[in-house]
């Protein structure tokens, strides 16, 4: 229950983040005089020198009301973006770059509200990255095994130092360099009792093969290889945190589709990116609902595969009114080109994962 509760605060979080970023005060009607925020005379329901409107809401009730515009509406333009964006991207992406904004939602905030919103889905139904219970239990029986031949070394070490001992007590010699020797030998059988995680924070070398001379990072490995869910968590966590480093990562390689285009711009690019990525997270979501209700894997499959390349070629096409066979040739490279994107994107989760 508590998970579903942190989920809706996701969803409900995510839609006041992107209505900030939208941008706009819910009102109707005007109250006449004077502009509350501005101070400029009103001539319509809504200041012509700052946009907030002419009456504002002062009552609980009104709190309410922002939640559910800033989650269901943002002030209508949803229903009007959703469906140009999921039958008409490149129309939809044209119509917001020539200076149509306040009809439709910005794609920052709808990329925003969509990244929560999958969150939130993702909790609610209690999807998360494990590692497969076959590899946790080889390690376990590797953490297990390792820990009895540490165990069966020092207690030989032990027992070599206990016979030099009496040794030099019966030869009338001093013991004192031995007796530090065994406490030193003693304090590592505590560590060896915490188990394998201990001797991975402890110990002066580490478990995994891996080594790249930065301390933090070989730790990381290292504890990575003990505990790979802790580093699938911290994936999926990070995935959410910084998912809009896709748009970035993206902007780049569409550039590289018409960087001979003087009248394409690198503005152009990042709307028509971020507008593809609110949809692919919304297919994901959509997905992840219909899979909750029992669709076949098969056809998650198969929606997951066929669906974004089309969705890719219409954006393409009406956004850069494109020919059928440019828009083509565009769309097979940017499919690899999104596969590179999503590499870099988890080299970096999987850096910040193992560093963090």
């Amino acid at each position: 229950m508590t998970g579903e509760i942190e989920a809706a605060g996701d969803a409900v979080t995510g839609g006041l983040i992107a209505r900030a970023v939208e941008g706009g005060v819910d009102g109707h009607g005007a109250d006449g005089g004077i502009c509350l925020n501005c101070g400029t005379k009103l001539i319509g329901t809504h200041c012509h020198s700052c946009g907030q409107p002419g009456h504002i809401h002062r009552s609980l009730g009104a709190i309410w009301h922002d939640i559910a515009h800033g989650v269901l509406h943002f002030e209508g333009k949803i229903w009007r973006t959703l469906p140009l964006l999921v039958f008409r991207p490149g129309e939809l992406t044209r119509r917001y770059i020539r200076g149509e904004r306040m009809r439709f939602v910005s794609p920052l905030a709808l990329f925003l509200f969509s990244v929560f919103l999958m969150f939130a889905v993702l909790s609610i139904f209690g999807s998360h990255l494990e590692a497969p219970a076959a590899i946790q239990n080889d390690i376990a029986r590797q953490g297990a095994i390792e820990v009895e031949s540490k165990r069966d070394e020092i207690a030989a070490k032990l027992a070599e130092i206990d016979r030099q001992i009496a040794d030099a007590r019966a030869a009338g010699k001093d013991t004192g360099e031995l007796e530090r020797e065994k406490a030193t030998v003693s304090g590592v059988v505590r560590i060896v009792e915490g188990g394998p995680t201990v001797l991975a924070e402890k110990g002066d070398t580490l478990l995994g093969d891996a080594r790249t001379g930065w301390n933090r990072l070989d730790k990381g490995i290292a504890k990575a290889r003990e505990n790979p869910n802790l580093l699938l968590y911290k994936l999926q966590t990070n995935a959410y945190k910084f998912s809009w480093m896709l748009i970035p990562i993206s902007v780049p390689f569409v550039w590289l589709l018409f960087f001979w285009h003087r009248k394409r711009h690198i503005y152009d690019h990042a709307v028509f990116v971020t507008y593809s990525l609110a949809f692919m997270t919304l297919l994901f979501t959509a997905l992840t609902l219909l899979g909750s209700l029992g669709l076949s894997s098969r056809w998650f499959v198969l929606a997951g595969v066929f669906i974004p390349p089309v969705h890719m070629f219409f954006q393409l096409k009406g956004a850069y009114e494109q020919s059928t066979a440019k828009a083509l040739l565009r769309t097979f490279l940017l499919v690899n080109f999104t596969v590179f994107t999503l590499v870099i994107f988890l080299l970096l989760l999987l850096g910040m994962g193992l560093a963090g």
